[in-house]
C-alpha cells in the first residue's frame, strides 16, 4: 500500500466515524421522541393567561437558581 492510499483511508475512516456518530444520536434523539410520547400522557393545554405567565417568569427570573 503506498502512502498516499493510507492517507485516504484514514480520511474516509474518520468520516465514517464522525457520519456514524451523527446518525446515531440523530436516530437515538427520534427513538427517545416516539418513546415519550407514547410513554407520557398527552397533556391537555390549559388556557394560561398572560398575567399568570409574566408573573411565573417574575418569580423564576427573582427566584435563586439553587431553589
Amino acid at each position: 500500500a503506498n502512502a498516499g492510499g493510507q492517507g485516504f483511508n484514514a480520511g474516509l475512516i474518520v468520516l465514517l466515524v464522525v457520519v456514524g456518530l451523527l446518525v446515531t444520536f440523530l436516530v437515538g434523539n427520534y427513538v427517545l421522541y416516539v418513546y415519550a410520547q407514547k410513554t407520557l400522557p398527552p397533556r391537555k393545554k390549559k388556557p394560561v393567561s398572560k398575567k399568570k405567565l409574566k408573573r411565573e417568569r417574575l418569580k423564576q427570573g427573582v427566584s435563586a437558581p439553587g431553589e
